[in-house]
């Protein structure tokens, strides 16, 4: 293949069209390989590069692929920022089928696309990519993380790399028993809950995992049979519900972990639970879901803030083979396991601002968010200015491989 890629950036009055848009610093349109069409969007580097994942998928047309790189480019800002990280928010998408239509060819030139945009946005895995597109698009650019350990100059990098999925687990492990503490005042502990989760793949069996290590109960569900079978095996003494069953357990947590907008009018009507906290993205089908929830007294931990386990991982993997590293962490994996391990403290700072304010969860969470990368708050302080630094923290190095 040539060097040579064919770009255009879209301008202001073009994306204005777009609701998601939202002062995005660069959004990048690529041709690649095949006929296939590519998005790069970058929203905010204030904090640092703009890291996001690499999406594909068989978007109806390119308007779907700008509106959706254009959300998630801007998620992914928020994301960032309340994890603690230097880093701003960033995606990339590709239109296509990745069973399919995905080859080296098409993530070599999407390496050289990354590359074009000088550092300003880190790519990563996402959904309808992997660690060999990773590879693949390493060839081409520095500016991509998410690659298998043995990728690494020497062991310490490579206890690094590798799958995310049981570190967003563990994230999200340590903000479950924060809303515990919250909801129930220490009344009621984690070895007391019954969670239904929905979704058993690499994030949710971790999640299964973790919990049942503390007496959990537990109730699953997934679309695919292979995966509870999966999960039967490794759980033991587990309930398996039906897809549309999960949403009426009578549980006290429900933790979605698979796809998105699963919480809408019909599905909240549905629920039982005081609390949600799970690990898929994009929860909340539309904003005033939130609002909802609240009315029905369910506790809603924003889903991008019990999640972003999996991109501290990738963000240190990042730090480590860049040489970037502002706020001079410690490049092991204990450290990053112990930034992981802060998610609960962040999950119950964001909890208290909500009932202090009398503000929904997520527009708590923003607040944070914005306060860091928009006003300049040290990524050590929370919203109210109160230092979050834990030095004597200890990682949690429970089952997380």
């Amino acid at each position: 293949m040539g060097e040579d890629i064919i770009f255009q950036d879209l301008t202001e009055d073009n994306l204005s069209r777009f609701n998601a848009y939202d002062d995005h610093e660069t959004v990048r349109r690529v041709e690649l390989p095949n006929g296939l069409i590519g998005f790069i969007a970058v929203h905010n580097t204030n904090l640092g590069p703009g890291l996001g994942g690499l999406r594909m998928r068989p978007y109806a047309d390119e308007d779907e692929a700008i509106r959706d790189v254009l959300r998630l480019a801007r998620g992914m800002t928020y994301k960032n920022a309340v994890a603690s990280l230097p880093l701003g928010g960033g995606k990339a998408v590709i239109i296509g089928n990745h069973r399919t239509q995905k080859n080296p060819d098409v993530m070599e030139a999407m390496g050289r696309a990354v590359e074009s945009l000088e550092g300003s946005y880190v790519t990563a895995e996402d959904s309808g990519s992997g660690e060999e597109d990773m590879v693949a698009i390493s060839l081409f650019t520095e500016h991509v993380t998410g690659l298998p350990p043995m990728r690494g100059e020497d062991v310490n990098y490579g206890e690094l790399g590798g799958n995310p999925s049981p570190v967003t687990a563990l994230g999200c492990y340590h903000g479950i028993k924060s809303a515990i503490e919250h909801r129930y005042k220490g009344e009621r502990s984690l070895s007391d809950m019954h969670v239904a989760v929905q979704g058993v793949g690499a994030v949710g069996i971790a999640l299964c995992e973790l919990l049942k290590q503390n007496g959990v109960k537990l109730t699953v569900t997934d679309i695919s049979q292979e995966g509870l079978a999966h999960a039967k095996e490794v759980l033991g003494d587990v309930t398996i519900v039906s897809p549309d069953e999960i949403y009426a357990v009578d549980a006290d947590i429900f933790a979605p972990c698979a796809m998105g907008a699963v919480l809408n009018d019909d599905t909240i009507s549905q629920l039982k639970v005081d609390i949600i906290a799970g690990a898929a993205n994009n929860q909340l089908m539309d904003a005033h879901h939130d609002q909802m929830l609240s009315d029905r007294d369910i506790l809603y931990v924003p889903d991008y803030v019990i999640n972003s386990g999996g991109v501290i991982c990738v963000g240190y993997e990042y730090f480590r083979k860049s040489g970037y590293n502002p706020m001079d962490f410690t490049f092991t994996r204990e450290a990053m396991l112990s930034h992981v391990e802060g998610i609960g403290k962040t999950v119950s700072d964001i909890l208290d601002l909500a009932a202090e304010k009398g503000v929904n969860t997520g527009e708590a969470a923003d607040k944070i968010a914005e306060k860091r990368f928009l006003e300049g708050a040290s990524l050590s302080t929370d919203a109210n200015g109160e230092d979050q630094t834990n030095p004597d923290s200890e990682p949690d190095r429970i089952m997380v491989q």
